[in-house]
Formats: structure tokens, C-alpha cells, sequence
């Protein structure tokens, strides 16, 4: 019986055992065996494997190893052609939030990328940088919290794409706490960087606040998937999940995106019919005219117009609800059409509603009928105005946004009088 002992190692929990075989089959790897050398080893000894355990040892190759985070990315293409098939996460499960391609599999997704910058890179980076603050680590973690900004994309589609449907449903206090720590986590890695970029020997400052980026980025995954998550699949419909899913392309996707479009298995109606079926309600316009005091314009012809315009336009009513924006090629602000009959208020960040708030009530008290504001973003310097649109008698209608990049305006010089080659 001693040899089935052995075997099975009873006395260590199995998930152990699988940990320890995964990192001596890396290590070969790393020691120059070749992929079909230990894939069949794999196969016979671990069977079905898990991200979570693969995560796992490549933390443990890192940090109890030694093996630099640089080389374990690069065995990464490496392992993946041996764990390929053996996954379990790449059986497509029956139940639609584990399927590629839905908006829950895509947030889980990512937030596996993210856990993988935080707590392997830029932990293994601020730890290397309390011991000696080089230029090169230095420059290794501003590499890495420039990965991680990406994660505006993330956040960005939970608030304008999840958080509006929610809403319907009558919550608000965790969109809007949520929403709160998500700008927070937001400025934490703009002033690290920013702190990073002009460092002056405050080694313990930075170092305290790249853990505090850590700990609170991985916090945010928690609540995520462990509160917020759970609650959208238990009230959202499949419809919604399916419009959610064709908007995300508007924001994007952060570190990692959807290999797959994710079609529901109700699809089973003709082709298109769905698409067909939801134009009918709010995309593509009957073929019907306006007319103007000045002119007369199809509908086509008008939304089209309104598209080319050089500027960004949002409409809200006189009851606070976003009813119209233009689409432009370039839109300078993210808009999706679930902010579309969603208050204004709740389409801000917490910190900045009270400003919200004043300006609407100056324009619906007539304090105000304008008001301007300018923002440098990178290389754009954006112009955002404000009007409060009034009828014939002076009742407030609504309020209109006007935002422009106006870059290529102010730097005209002289004059121009031909056409261009």
C-alpha cells in the first residue's frame, strides 16, 4: 500500500500537491525543457487546472522562487499552449454570466489582469523600490501604474453602462458610493504618478501610497464581484446584459477584451431579428421630415447633420433627464445610450454633482442663462459650454452641452485665404 501513499501524498491537501506540481513542471520549462516534453507529464499529473491555480503558483514562482516578474510573462505564452484545453474556465458553462462575451465574464475577466499587475508587477516593483529606489525600478513602476490607469476603461463601463440600469430598478447607494471610491482609486494612481515623476528621496510617502493603491484596487475587484455583480444578475434581464454587451466597444475594454461576441441561447430566432427588433425602437428612424421655421430635413438627414458637427452636443429636459447627445466620430467625453433617460445627476461622479446642482438651478432660477468652462486633457484643450435653453415666453426647457476641442483653434496664426491641396 506504501506506494499509493506515496503517490497520492494523502497527508498534503490536494490543492497543494497540484500547486507544487504546477511549479516544477514552470521551473522545467524555465530550465529549457520543451513544451511537448512536460505537456504530456501535465496531463497526466494535474488533469483539469484552474486560473485561480495557475495564478496562484505564478505568484508563488515570483516571490518564493526568485524568478523575475518579466520572465514568468514570458513563460506565460509558454504554459498557456500546455494548459490549453484543460482549463476549466474554457468549457462554456450553461449559465450565460460564464460565457465569453458577457458583460459579468468580461468585468471577471479583467479584474484577473488586474489582480496580475497589482499584486505580481507593481507589488513586486514597490518592494524593490523601498530597498533601492533606482531610476530603473522607477521607471518600471511608472510603466506600471500607466498599465493600471487603464482600468478608467473598467470602471467607466460599470458607471455609464451598469450603474443607469440599476438605477431603474431603484438602487443608488452603491452605484453612487462605488462610483465614489472609483474616482478615489483614480486619483491615488494620477498622484503617484505624478509624485513618481518628480521623486525627491520620499521613499516611505511613495511607498505607503502604492500599497494603499494595492489594497484598495483589490477591494474594489471584492466588492465588485461579491456585491455588485451579483445584484445586476439578479435583477437585470438578458436584454439589458445583451445591450450592455454591444455598447462596451463605445468605452473599451482595460487590459484585456472579450475574444468573442456572446450570443445568448435564445438566439436560436433568425438572424438579425433581434437587431431588427431593437432599431425599431431606438436606433434607426422612420423615414419621416421635420419642419423648420428656416428649412425642411428628414429625419436621417437631421440626425446625420448632427453627427458631422465638429463639437459634442447632450441635451438634458427640464426635469434633469438626458434625452439626446450627438455621435460623432470622435466624441471627447464617453456617452452610451443607456445614459439616455437617466437624471444628469446620476450621470457624475459624487464629488462633482454639487456643481451640477447650482448650475442647473441658476439656469432654471434665470440667474444664469451660460456658463463656460476649460480643461487641458493631454494634448486637447476642451472648451465645454453651458446654455440654458429657453421658448418663446422665457420657460426653461432643458439645458444644452456643448463641448469642443479647440486645440487646432487657438493655434491659428495669420490668416488663410485658398483651399487647401
Amino acid at each position: 500500500m506504501s506506494e499509493l501513499i506515496n503517490n497520492r501524498e494523502v497527508d498534503v491537501p490536494e490543492q497543494t500537491r497540484r500547486q507544487a506540481m504546477l511549479k516544477e513542471i514552470i521551473k522545467e520549462l524555465h530550465a529549457g525543457k520543451s513544451v511537448e516534453e512536460v505537456k504530456a507529464r501535465f496531463a497526466e499529473a494535474v488533469g483539469d487546472v484552474t486560473v485561480e491555480e495557475i495564478s496562484a503558483m505564478e505568484h508563488s514562482l515570483m516571490t518564493e522562487e526568485g524568478i523575475p516578474v518579466e520572465e514568468v510573462q514570458r513563460l506565460c505564452s509558454v504554459h498557456t499552449a500546455i494548459f490549453k484545453g484543460s482549463i476549466e474556465q474554457i468549457h462554456r458553462s450553461v449559465r450565460p454570466e460564464e460565457q465569453p462575451g458577457h458583460p459579468v465574464h468580461t468585468f471577471k475577466l479583467e479584474n484577473r489582469e488586474i489582480e496580475r499587475l497589482v499584486n505580481f508587477r507593481l507589488e513586486l516593483h514597490a518592494d524593490k523600490f523601498k530597498k533601492n529606489a533606482s531610476d530603473e525600478i522607477i521607471f518600471k513602476l511608472l510603466e506600471d501604474l500607466s498599465l493600471l490607469l487603464d482600468l478608467d476603461k473598467h470602471y467607466s463601463r460599470k458607471e455609464n453602462l451598469l450603474f443607469p440600469y440599476l438605477e431603474k430598478y431603484g438602487i443608488y447607494g452603491p452605484t453612487k458610493v462605488m462610483w465614489g471610491v472609483d474616482d478615489g482609486i483614480r486619483n491615488m494612481i494620477k498622484e503617484a504618478k505624478k509624485t513618481l515623476s518628480a521623486y525627491n528621496g520620499d521613499t516611505e510617502q511613495i511607498a505607503a501610497s502604492l500599497e494603499e493603491i494595492i489594497k484598495e484596487v483589490n477591494e474594489m475587484i471584492f466588492k465588485e464581484e461579491n456585491i455588485l455583480l451579483p445584484m445586476a444578475l439578479d435583477k437585470l434581464t438578458e436584454d439589458e446584459w445583451v445591450k450592455i454587451a454591444r455598447e462596451s466597444d463605445e468605452i473599451g475594454f482595460c487590459l484585456a477584451a472579450p475574444d468573442q461576441e456572446w450570443i445568448p441561447e435564445r438566439a436560436a430566432e433568425p438572424e438579425g431579428a433581434d437587431v431588427q427588433a431593437e432599431g425599431a425602437g431606438e436606433g434607426l428612424s422612420p423615414q419621416g421630415f421635420i419642419r423648420f421655421e428656416t428649412g425642411l430635413l428628414s429625419l436621417h438627414q437631421l440626425e446625420t447633420l448632427m453627427n458631422h458637427l465638429p463639437v459634442d452636443l447632450t441635451f438634458i429636459d427640464e426635469n434633469d433627464v438626458v434625452r439626446y447627445f450627438s455621435h460623432g466620430k470622435e466624441r471627447i467625453f464617453a456617452r452610451t445610450k443607456a445614459v439616455i433617460g437617466r437624471t444628469v445627476q446620476n450621470c457624475h461622479p459624487p464629488q462633482s454633482v454639487h456643481v451640477v446642482e447650482k448650475l442647473l438651478a441658476d439656469f432654471k432660477a434665470g440667474v444664469k442663462d451660460a456658463e463656460d468652462f476649460w480643461i487641458n486633457i493631454k494634448d486637447k484643450f476642451i472648451y465645454i459650454r453651458y446654455f440654458a435653453v429657453r421658448d418663446e415666453t422665457g420657460r426653461y426647457m432643458g439645458t444644452l452641452e456643448f463641448t469642443q476641442n479647440i486645440a487646432p483653434i487657438r493655434a491659428l496664426e495669420g490668416q488663410k485665404r485658398i483651399l487647401s491641396e
